[in-house]
């Protein structure tokens, strides 16, 4: 896969934008099926409380936002939960714990029995628990966990206005120990905090750098919260999304680029173009984690619509040798 130096990314962000959406559609069509698009369903499996200072975040305990802290779910909820996911279109269901970092207890021993027992169905199974240890990571691994998250956010220099109470590095070590259990990455960043579009282009290189780069890559528009401290921040508007999307589908083009959160706020035109433009992944659901997101059936019906097929789960893998002759 080419590495694209910082100079190289930001010539192709600055690209016109309908000869840059061109370029991303046809990189796009040389590495993935155009119709095809991965579904995934989001579930709040411990909500709240969580003692991160993350600017954007309604979760973090500091700020006074709507989310109330509710505890650990049982695996009979999960359970139901990821079986209506299933039979509602979602091919990965994806975990997500408002932890700082897992703790070896018994809520993780229950995580791994939603790891095993969601993975037993056919379904994909993420998580997204925080900061993890190589021995942590291998335990999901070995419950049959297909995809860590861990998103990057920011630039690394951006990162530090947003967020205290930890640091980069320790995100890339989390990441570093998902990849030595040989659990899948998915990771991906933040846009409408502030940032600049050198910070954009700093963490798609990061991003890109990465080796292997990430097998998922979610691109989330900011969606403000009244009590956080990004609560005054302007919605992205979708030319900047789009720019975005099109930019990590040129500079990784063998991973699967998530529209994430803001889906909402975005026109069936915008989403169109951002599946033009190599967006290949959604969640879909009312929520995403503790904010909005469209429905399952208003998302099949966009597939209808635009002629798209959701993926069918452990896909990836198969496409492994194809990604490794094209990019030969």
């Amino acid at each position: 896969m080419k590495k694209y130096s910082k100079e190289e990314i930001k010539e192709v962000y600055n690209t016109p934008l309908l000869d840059l959406v061109f370029r991303a559609a046809a990189t796009h069509r040389m590495f993935h099926d155009p119709s095809e698009v991965q579904v995934s369903s989001l579930l709040s499996i411990k909500t709240g409380g969580c003692p991160e200072d993350c600017g954007y975040c309604p979760q973090a305990a500091r700020y006074q936002t709507d989310v109330n802290v509710h505890k650990m779910l049982s695996v009979n909820d999960v359970m139901s939960a990821a079986n209506n996911a299933k039979s509602g279109g979602a091919t990965r269901m994806c975990l997500g714990a408002a932890w700082r970092e897992v703790r070896d207890n018994s809520d993780f021993d229950s995580v791994l029995e939603m790891v095993k027992s969601i993975n037993n169905m056919g379904m994909e199974v993420c998580c997204t628990l925080g900061m993890l240890t190589e021995d942590q990571a291998q335990k999901l691994a070995d419950a049959g966990l297909y995809a860590y998250n861990h998103n990057l956010d920011s630039s690394e220099d951006f990162y530090k206005k947003i967020i205290t109470t930890r640091k980069y590095d320790d995100r890339l070590n989390t990441i570093e120990n998902v990849r030595k259990a040989k659990v899948t990455v998915c990771s991906g960043g933040i846009i409408g905090m502030g940032e600049s579009v050198e910070d954009r282009i700093e963490m798609l290189y990061t991003l890109s750098n990465l080796n292997p780069q990430p097998e998922s890559v979610p691109i989330n528009a900011l969606v403000p919260v009244e009590g956080t401290p990004l609560e005054k921040q302007e919605l992205v508007s979708i030319w900047e999304m789009l720019r975005m999307i099109a930019t990590t589908r040129i500079v990784m083009p063998g991973s699967v680029v998530r529209l994430s959160a803001g889906r909402t706020q975005m026109s069936l035109e915008g989403q169109a173009l951002c599946f033009l433009a190599g967006a290949n992944s959604i969640f879909a659901g009312d929520k995403l984690l503790t904010t909005p997101n469209p429905a399952f059936n208003e998302d099949m019906e966009m597939f209808k619509l635009f002629g798209l097929k959701s993926r069918e789960a452990f896909k990836y893998a198969k496409e492994s040798a194809q990604l490794e002759s094209v990019s030969a």
